[in-house]
């Protein structure tokens, strides 16, 4: 069992075992951001689906309404009018064959996020090894492969995430920083759960949103209420 240090257990008893509400969680999320650091705020979803069934692999994109509070380093791989729409929406990396074969030779990956033309995929997929198990290969549902390439990297740096269920039913997502202001961090929370409650497949049965946990990046995990209807719009 994993030893949880004096500070980690003081925080913990602040912590009822209970369902909390979004402004009570929120005030909690406050309250315990003690870190040194400005602590990202996390969200761990877990729903009753089966991701090995295409049709319940949850995965999709939300714009947060006050974005993660941290820059988000862009790589866009296209060519042309297209390279042109990149430069022009501030990605911080553009071009084609160059970065492909650095990331193929070099194993380089100092971005968050890839946004590729349709076209380029064919050149992309090579990449499989080095990009596939860290979660970065541009697809068509997280709207990373697409020909808007102006609108997708003006969203992607104003706060649109992507998400997905993991292989246990789980749904990890980033939703802002500890020091956000209260409203702005329940907007985020809300925004994201909000959207995975309208992706309930028809096929799941049973409770969809079985919990919902929000923490910060060093802190214990705060139990929300697990009401679909919570979080409907």
């Amino acid at each position: 069992m994993k030893k949880r240090s004096k500070r980690y257990q003081k925080l913990a008893e602040l912590i009822e075992k209970r369902e909390y509400s979004l402004d009570e969680a929120v005030a909690l999320l406050k309250k315990t951001a003690l870190a040194k650091f400005d602590e990202s705020v996390e969200v761990a979803v877990r729903l009753g689906v089966d991701p090995r069934r295409a049709e319940q692999a949850i995965r999709g994109t939300v714009a947060l309404p006050h974005g993660l509070g941290k820059s988000v380093r862009v790589l866009v791989i296209a060519k042309g009018d297209k390279a042109k729409e990149a430069e022009s929406a501030k990605a911080d990396y553009v071009g084609y064959e160059d970065y492909i074969e650095k990331i193929q030779k070099e194993n380089w990956i100092d971005f968050d996020v890839i946004v590729a033309t349709p076209d380029a995929m064919k050149d992309l997929g090579k990449l499989g090894r080095v990009l596939g198990p860290r979660g970065l290969m541009p697809n068509p549902k997280s709207g990373t492969v697409t020909q808007d390439i102006l609108q997708t990297v003006k969203e992607i740096k104003a706060g649109k995430i992507d998400f997905r269920v993991d292989k246990t039913g789980i749904v990890h997502s980033s939703v802002g920083k500890a020091s956000f202001e209260a409203d702005k961090l329940k907007a985020n929370i809300k925004s994201l759960l909000q959207t995975i409650v309208r992706m309930k497949p028809a096929s799941a049965k049973g409770t969809y949103l079985r919990s919902v946990y929000v923490s910060n990046t060093m802190g214990p995990g705060i139990r929300l209420v697990a009401n679909a209807q919570e979080y409907q719009d």
